[in-house]
This record gives C-alpha cells, sequence and structure tokens, in this order.
C-alpha cells in the first residue's frame, strides 16, 4: 500500500485544492471529478490506507470526519433535501486512493445507491 498519496499532499498545500475544512484531524476538499453540485471529499491527515486498516486510536478522526460532514452539508445547503456520504474499501468497492476519505455527495436526487443486477 502506498505511504504517500495525492491526499497527502493536498493536507500539506503542496498541490492546489478547493480546501473547504481543515484542523489537526481532518481535511475537506471539493473533488476535482464532481459527481454532483456538490461533491467534497473529507480524509483523515494521517494515512489510512483502507477501511480494514483501522485502528481504535483513528476513532476520533473518524468521528471528526462525520462531524464534519454534517457541518459542510449545511452550508452547501444540501442538509435539509439529503446527501449520501460513501466511502469505498479495496478493488471491489471501487477505492482508487488507497488513503481513506468520504465523498459528501448531494445537491440533486441521488436515485439508488446500488442498481439491481440481473443474475
Amino acid at each position: 500500500m502506498a505511504e504517500e498519496t495525492i491526499f497527502s499532499k493536498i493536507i500539506r498545500r503542496e498541490i492546489p485544492a478547493d480546501i473547504l475544512f481543515q484542523d489537526e484531524l481532518v481535511t475537506a476538499f471539493r473533488d476535482i471529478s464532481a459527481q454532483a453540485p456538490s461533491h467534497i471529499l473529507i480524509v483523515p491527515n494521517h494515512l489510512i490506507p483502507t477501511v480494514n486498516d483501522i485502528k481504535a486510536s483513528d476513532e476520533k478522526a473518524l468521528g471528526r470526519m462525520m462531524t464534519v460532514a454534517a457541518k459542510l452539508a449545511q452550508e452547501e445547503g444540501i442538509a435539509e433535501d439529503g446527501y449520501r456520504l460513501i466511502m469505498n474499501c479495496n478493488k471491489h468497492g471501487g477505492q482508487e486512493v488507497y488513503h481513506i476519505h468520504m465523498h459528501l455527495v448531494g445537491g440533486r436526487p441521488l436515485g439508488r445507491m446500488i442498481a439491481a443486477e440481473k443474475r
């Protein structure tokens, strides 16, 4: 697994990003490949490659990710109508950057999360 990611560089402000929130635990910024009118990534400031790598010591950062998501949903004006929080894990889960991150997505009806598949 990677020890350095593009998210690490965004957190350290080494590459430009539209950062909406940052504190000692998490950083939130707009996704450059937005899938909805509001599409924000919320990441812990220390590298955790996948959900499988989370430890009890990470609980404070993970809790902060949730409270920041709620705060940003309010600020984006999407809290009342609703939004989706997504975390992908590993290849089959659709994870592309191996630094856990939560997608805050909203601003339009999102439909079903997973379409039924015929077997």
